[in-house]
């Protein structure tokens, strides 16, 4: 296991026992040659997931597994991965095998390449393969989000992201807060860069999220974040107080 991984990468899975292997796989050559680790956490799966990531572990000292006793949703599988992360930056991408972990390097390099005011690199979905009534819920949600939170991202639904874990740790946590990343990265003033991935289609099992769920809960939680951004007043930068001497007020002067 290395002691000092720079990227923790993290993945929310509930019932993906038979994308398990797979991903697991295409995860460790992605990021070979980087000093990584992998963090699994697995939200109340009920199925054999738990197994799975028992037998992938074997002979992978990098790979780490949590668990959830209950479920309590993406978002919180994926704060549960980040404070148990040891790397700086952290990768996130979904368990079902849509989203590519060869993309990974590429938005870590966009990162990085934009400087320590860049808070997140987005990845952006082309050629999705989703149904057509996700594809439609998508458009609509991302229009709708665009507009009134003005984010400058086409696609915030993408797993794919890498990002600052210092920068995450300011983010308010709250149910979904994965969906809106680049305009809680943007009100913490820092910048969001994107880049395109390729989306494919899911490996094996259904999805674990039903279209009214995301749609009601959605534009619950898109009030909310407008709430906070509209709420958010700029840091004050306090200046020590020095007396005319020129030593800061509390520092004692020697006789």
């Amino acid at each position: 296991m290395n002691a000092n991984p720079h990227l923790s990468v993290v993945v929310p899975v509930k019932n993906e026992a038979g994308n398990i292997a797979p991903l697991v796989a295409e995860i460790e050559a992605a990021c070979a040659g980087l000093a990584f680790e992998l963090i699994y956490v697995d939200d109340g799966s009920t199925d054999g997931t738990p197994a799975a990531l028992a037998a992938a572990r074997a002979g992978r000292p990098w790979l780490r597994a949590l668990r959830h006793a209950r479920s309590g949703g993406q978002s919180a599988a994926v704060r549960s991965g980040v404070l148990a992360a040891r790397g700086a930056i952290v990768a996130t991408l979904d368990g079902d095998g849509q989203n590519d972990p060869a993309f990974i390097p590429a938005l870590l390099e966009a990162l990085e390449a934009a400087g320590p005011g860049a808070g997140l690199a987005q990845g952006q979905r082309r050629g999705r393969k989703d149904g057509p009534f996700k594809m439609l819920q998508s458009r609509i949600a991302n229009g709708v989000r665009g507009r009134i939170l003005n984010d400058a991202t086409r696609d915030t639904g993408c797993g794919l992201k890498v990002f600052r874990r210092a920068v995450y740790l300011r983010l308010p946590y709250f149910d979904a807060l994965h969906r809106f990343m680049p305009a809680l990265v943007a009100r913490e003033g820092f910048s969001v860069v994107h880049r395109d991935v390729v989306d494919r289609p899911r490996m094996t099992g259904v999805s674990n999220y039903g279209l009214f769920d995301r749609l009601w809960v959605g534009l619950l939680d898109l009030a909310g974040v407008w709430w906070l951004i509209r709420r958010k007043r700029a840091d004050p930068r306090p200046e020590e107080i020095v007396d005319p001497a020129g030593q800061p007020a509390d520092q004692d002067v020697g006789c």
